[in-house]
């Protein structure tokens, strides 16, 4: 394992239901290395997508602070943050997102050509990834020709067009069919072991958390180790 690239200190997140103040986050510390798969596991409401969406600067929060690369992003400036999550971090949803009038090549040139890249580059890059992922041959079909396999795997080559240190993902493969997720993962770990990539993979399947360096949970909005 690297060194770390992205922390929580001491992070709170709370929310008004009504007159009710609700806690999702207290005190929450976290560390993700280089090179590092961590499973983050824990049910429906515990806080999973507002770690994720914190982590990845997203959301804000109401006192602590995140580091990404050795940045501490809290006081800054919406648009250094926009900045830092469009080069630093790439995001895997449930769903892919993808764009369906355009080519999965094109899906994955998008992000590398709004950060400047030249074309000729973006689409080399972008054919590239799409082999690591096993779906070169498909590169040139449309989402709609896609099986939904295929298309998360397109979806996690755009969410590493930008080379970003970290992926975080939400429930990748929470819609797909248990070979199929299998398979997703397989393409997924072979792309972060080879890339040094840091990943967060919030997630269901207890087989695939498994597979994972190390598994956490949120416990009473704390990020705690699982168990081995």
């Amino acid at each position: 394992m690297g060194g770390a690239v992205l922390e929580l200190r001491s992070v709170e997140r709370h929310y008004l239901q009504g007159d009710r103040k609700l806690t999702i986050l207290s005190g929450t510390d976290f560390t993700l290395s280089s090179g590092e798969m961590v499973a983050l596991v824990a049910p429906s409401g515990a806080g999973k997508s507002t770690l994720l969406q914190i982590a990845g600067l997203l959301e804000r929060p109401d006192a602590g602070d995140v580091i990404v690369a050795g940045q501490a992003c809290g006081r800054l400036s919406d648009d250094r943050r926009t900045a830092i999550r469009r080069n630093e971090i790439g995001f895997v949803y449930q769903f892919h997102h993808l764009l369906p009038e355009f080519s999965a090549l094109e899906n994955v040139m998008m992000p590398q050509m709004i950060a400047g890249l030249p074309v000729e580059e973006a689409r080399a890059r972008a054919a590239q990834l799409l082999g690591y992922m096993k779906i070169g041959d498909r590169a040139e079909h449309r989402p709609p020709e896609l099986s939904g396999g295929e298309q998360q795997r397109v979806a996690i080559a755009r969410a590493v067009a930008n080379a970003p240190m970290v992926l975080l993902a939400d429930e990748p493969t929470g819609n797909l069919d248990p070979a199929t997720a299998s398979y997703v993962f397989d393409a997924l770990e072979a792309l972060v072991r080879q890339s040094g990539l840091a990943a967060l993979i919030a997630t269901h399947n207890h087989e695939l958390a498994g597979r994972m360096d190390r598994r956490v949970t949120l416990d009473a909005g704390k990020v705690v180790p699982l168990p081995e």
